[in-house]
């Protein structure tokens, strides 16, 4: 073969390969990034001073906001900022509180993450030991001072290492939180958890995709792209089991399959619920092909990190449960 004819060959298959990346790249790695909706209400930024360290928050006051109303902290996985959680979710969080009265808050972790309690966590907010139950304590009390909020209304729901930071609040702080949510992440392993528990009830919700491939279903080693510093977790099952032995139940809950509500999706949810008169909520949704993301009927997140699903407004979802707390 010539090797004029040799090199033409090469430098297509070369720009070949470059497509073919380019298209793998745009598929896993894109997202639906939409610009923010025109609501009637305000975005209020503002900082705390903690342990000598500036936070950051921001908030989200709707213009029907109640004369008493609801805190929802909303807390962002790892490397991420309060204002990603925002735009992660699709902004579907300021349109519910919109339409419902609550406050949407989003604080920032510090340098990017909780200190959640998982003893083996690599990232600063764990080996520094920052005091992240503290923090929210502190912004808890700033925003019903600012905004007249209801202190016995405090929510807190967040996804992966947010969601973790739930859990911490939820171990560590229940007369804080009214009730939590965690998306996408299961409790550590007794060896693995540096959280104190009080022992005490916290209404619970959990929603978890069972192909996700960083926070495992069934329990194991959590993979954030090979970084394994993280540890072990429970399954999602034993996760639950865990609010709803500590709500006061025993045996299973009330087992539910949703109406699949995009078939194409590749995604189906069921869910596992114990409530009774006298007792906190206790809830498990299991996105049957789901990964590690917020669902959401209309938009995607990133492909890499697992099958998107539409099955359902994860918003929704939650402040449904919360709304049914007693």
């Amino acid at each position: 073969m010539r090797m004029g004819k040799f090199l033409k060959i090469l430098a297509c298959l070369l720009v070949l390969a470059c497509i073919v990346i380019a298209v793998l790249a745009w598929w896993f790695l894109r997202w639906d990034e939409l610009p923010p909706p025109q609501l009637p209400g305000v975005i209020e930024r503002g900082s705390l001073e903690h342990d000598g360290r500036r936070r950051e928050w921001l908030a989200y006051i709707p213009q029907s906001v109640d004369e008493k109303p609801a805190l929802l902290l909303l807390l962002r996985g790892s490397k991420h900022s309060g204002e990603q959680m925002r735009t992660g979710s699709f902004y579907s969080f300021d349109r519910l509180a919109e339409q419902k009265g609550f406050i949407a808050v989003y604080p920032s972790g510090f340098e990017g993450h909780w200190n959640d309690c998982r003893a083996s966590a690599a990232f600063s907010a764990n080996t520094l030991g920052i005091d992240d139950v503290g923090y929210l304590r502190g912004l808890t009390a700033t925003l019903v001072s600012l905004y007249a909020a209801d202190p016995d209304r405090v929510y807190a729901a967040g996804i992966s290492n947010g969601g973790h930071m739930a859990y911490r609040l939820g171990f560590e702080a229940p007369e804080l939180v009214r009730g939590i949510g965690a998306i996408a992440a299961n409790l550590p392993v007794e060896g693995n958890s540096e959280c104190e528990a009080s022992g005490e009830p916290v209404a619970t919700i959990i929603v978890n995709g069972t192909e996700d491939p960083v926070n495992p279903y069934p329990g194991g080693v959590v993979d954030l792209f090979g970084d394994t510093s993280r540890g072990a977790v429970q399954s999602a099952g034993a996760s639950v089991a865990y609010w709803a032995e500590l709500a006061g139940y025993s045996g299973d809950g009330d087992k539910r399959k949703w109406p699949n509500r995009d078939p194409g999706d590749g995604t189906s949810v069921h869910s596992e619920r114990w409530q009774a008169a006298g007792l906190l909520p206790v809830e498990l949704v299991t996105v049957e092909g789901g990964g590690h993301g917020i669902p959401h009927p209309d938009y995607s997140g990133p492909r890499i990190l697992g099958r998107p699903s539409h099955e359902f407004n994860t918003a929704e979802v939650l402040w449904a449960f919360f709304e049914s707390i007693d």
